[in-house]
């Protein structure tokens, strides 16, 4: 007898709800309670091209709240096995000082779009989906936030030089502001 696991649950919960509102309460519910179920859903939509949609897609839902809008397409999506090992994340927050390399959050805070405390992950600068690979040089820390605003569309970071020219075209006030942030970003170091 074969045991049905948590993502397969949600998936059958998903394809029996397809556009309707679903809290993410119900899909823990349907996954059995698993713990990991907002991971197995994100597998759904990125790793198998799933249109679930989710408040940082459409103004209609809230934080908590997805769509699957339509029955996804049986077309085989590029599976990609999870080959960032727990030394190269390490390696990735250390270099990053465990900050987001786009917004600058740290873990524990609270996130200002979100209203939740502040969770790291590990992103792709170049995506796997368009040839990146899984080095050093190619992977960045990424809030939640941004991670998930960021899949595909985003650049390499910033240049100094281009920080700096934004930052002296900035005003007083937010000059101070980026100021007293970098002194309490390197006063932990």
């Amino acid at each position: 007898m074969s045991k049905i696991g948590s993502k397969e649950k949600i998936r059958r919960f998903l394809l029996a709800n397809i556009g309707r509102v679903i809290e993410s309460n119900e899909l823990q519910a349907a996954a059995d309670g698993a713990v990991q179920y907002s991971r197995r859903l994100r597998e759904l939509r990125d790793e198998e091209g799933w249109p679930i949609l989710s408040h940082n897609d459409s103004s209609e839902l809230k934080p908590g709240q997805y769509m699957l809008r339509h029955k996804p397409n049986q077309k085989e999506m590029p599976n990609f096995a999870r080959s960032v090992s727990a030394r190269l994340r390490a390696e990735v927050l250390d270099r990053n000082g465990f900050t987001c390399q786009m917004c600058g959050l740290t873990p524990g805070e609270i996130d200002p779009a979100t209203g939740r405390p502040v969770r790291l992950h590990i992103g792709h600068i170049k995506d796997k989906s368009l040839g990146g690979a899984d080095e050093l040089s190619n992977l960045r820390t990424l809030c939640s936030t941004c991670n998930q605003g960021a899949k595909n569309i985003t650049s390499e970071k910033p240049s100094a030089i281009w920080l700096l020219s934004q930052v002296r075209r900035a005003g007083r006030d937010e000059q101070k502001v980026i100021y007293e942030w970098l002194k309490t970003k390197f006063s932990e170091q």
